[in-house]
C-alpha cells in the first residue's frame, strides 16, 4: 500500500499546494497516472514476480524513471520517491540494492529542497540533504541487509536441522527394526542353544548312565552262577544310577559336576579313572603334565565330559585291556589324550560317524568347539583309538 499512499499524498499537495515551478497539472496527473499503472502492473497484478530479478530490476528502474519525473514535476511527490528505498530489498541484489537507494536519496533531497530550480539556486544545502539520506538510507539498508543475510543463515540452518531431525527419526526407527530383529535371533539362537546343552547334558548323565547300567547288568545276568561277581556288577549298576540322578538334577540346574565341585580337574579325572578301572576291571592310567592351574569352568566342565565320553566309548566297544588319560597343561591351551588298545575302528576321513548311532563322539566335539577348542580322533581297525581335545587355558579363579 506504500506506493499508492505516497501517490495519494503527492498528487493531493500537488493539486491544492502547487509551487511555482511546477508543470502544468495535467502533465503532472498523466505522469502519475503512468506511474501507478506501472507499480500495479509489477507489484500488485503480479505479485509472483518478485522471485524474478531481471523483471524486478525492470520495474525498480522504471518505478524510479517515474520518481524522477515527478519530483521534477512537483516536489511533493517526493512522498512518492520514498517508496525507492522500501522496494530496493525485494527489487535488487547485492551492491546493486545500494545504487537504488543512493538514487533515491538524491530523489528525496531534491524534493525536500524544493525542486530542481531551488537545487541550482541552493546547491551546497542540497549537497548536505543528499549526504543525510544517503547516511540514513545507506545505514538502514546494511543493517536491513545483515538482518536478512541472518535471517536467511537461520533459515537455512533450521532447514538443515529439520532434515537432520528427519534422517535422525529415520534411523531410529531403523534401529528399532534391527533391535527388534537382533532380540528374537537372540531368543532363537538362546533356544538352540539350550536345546543343544540339554542334549549335551542328557547325553553325558542319562544316556552314558544308562549305558553302563545296562552293560553292569548284562555282566550280572552273565555272572549269575557267581555270587560274589553278581553282587559286584548289581553294586556298580546301583551306583552308576544314583550318579546319574544327581548329575541328571545338576545338568537341568546348569551347575558343575559334582567332580569339580569338591576337587580340582587332575583329580578330578584321578577319581573319574579309578571308578571306571574299578567297574569295567580294565585297567585306567592317567597323568598330568605340565604345572596344573585353576582354568575356567567351562573350559573345565568340557575336558572332564570329553574324558567321561571317550570312557564310556571304551567301555562300549574298544574291548580293551587298557586305558591311558594324559592331561597337559601348555601357555595357551589344554588338552586331554584319551588312548586304549582295543579294536578301533575306521575313521573315514576327517569325519568319523558315531558307532551304534550314538550321539557320543557329537556331542563331544560340539562341546570342545563351543569352547573354542579342537578335536581329533585317530584309529585303525586291530590298532586301537586316541582321542585328543585341546581347548583354549582360559584362567578361572584361584581354589
Amino acid at each position: 500500500m506504500l506506493p499508492y499512499m505516497g501517490m495519494f499524498v503527492g498528487t493531493l499537495l500537488a493539486v491544492t499546494v502547487p509551487t511555482p515551478h511546477d508543470f502544468p497539472l495535467r502533465v503532472t496527473l498523466v505522469i502519475a497516472a503512468a506511474a501507478t499503472c506501472w507499480v500495479a502492473w509489477f507489484i500488485t497484478l503480479h505479485q509472483d514476480w518478485q522471485g524474478r530479478r531481471t523483471l524486478m530490476a525492470c520495474y525498480y528502474v522504471g518505478m524510479l524513471a517515474f520518481a524522477a519525473a515527478l519530483v521534477t514535476a512537483s516536489p511533493w511527490y517526493g512522498f512518492f520517491a520514498g517508496i525507492g528505498y522500501v522496494h530496493a530489498f525485494f527489487a535488487l541484489q547485492g551492491r546493486w540494492r545500494m545504487v537504488g537507494v543512493a538514487v533515491t536519496g538524491v530523489l528525496v533531497a531534491t524534493s525536500q529542497s524544493g525542486g530542481l530550480p531551488f537545487v541550482s539556486s541552493s546547491w551546497p544545502l542540497w549537497l548536505v540533504m543528499v549526504l543525510f539520506n544517503l547516511v540514513v538510507g545507506g545505514g538502514v539498508t546494511w543493517f536491513s541487509s545483515v538482518a536478512e543475510r541472518d535471517d536467511a543463515n537461520r533459515k537455512r540452518l533450521v532447514a538443515e536441522l529439520t532434515s537432520a531431525n528427519e534422517r535422525l527419526a529415520e534411523t531410529v526407527r531403523e534401529n528399532e527394526g534391527l533391535h527388534a530383529q537382533l532380540i528374537t535371533q537372540a531368543r532363537e539362537a538362546g533356544v538352540l542353544d539350550e536345546r543343544q546343552r540339554m542334549a549335551r547334558e542328557i547325553h553325558d548323565t542319562l544316556a552314558q548312565g544308562l549305558a553302563g547300567i545296562i552293560t553292569q547288568l548284562e555282566a550280572a545276568e552273565q555272572s549269575r552262577d557267581r555270587s560274589a561277581d553278581w553282587l559286584r556288577h548289581v553294586d556298580n549298576a546301583l551306583d552308576l544310577a544314583r550318579e546319574s540322578l544327581t548329575e541328571a538334577r545338576r545338568s537341568v540346574r546348569a551347575v558343575r559336576p559334582e567332580p569339580l565341585e569338591t576337587a580340582r580337574l587332575p583329580d578330578a579325572l584321578a577319581e573319574l579313572g579309578g571308578r571306571w578301572s574299578t567297574r569295567h576291571q580294565v585297567p585306567a592310567s592317567v597323568h598330568t603334565t605340565g604345572t596344573p592351574r585353576p582354568l575356567h569352568p567351562e573350559i573345565e566342565v568340557t575336558l572332564l565330559r570329553a574324558a567321561q565320553e571317550a570312557l564310556t566309548n571304551v567301555a562300549r566297544h574298544a574291548d580293551a585291556s587298557r586305558v591311558g588319560l594324559t592331561l597337559s597343561y601348555m601357555s595357551d591351551v589344554v588338552t586331554l589324550d584319551v588312548r586304549d588298545d582295543g579294536s578301533g575302528f575306521d575313521v573315514g576321513g576327517d569325519v568319523e560317524p558315531d558307532r551304534d548311532g550314538g550321539y557320543g563322539l557329537t556331542a563331544m566335539r560340539q562341546r570342545v568347539t563351543r569352547v573354542g577348542g579342537q578335536l581329533a580322533v585317530e584309529s585303525e581297525p586291530g590298532a586301537g583309538t586316541a582321542v585328543s581335545a585341546s581347548v583354549p587355558a582360559l584362567p578361572g579363579a584361584a581354589a
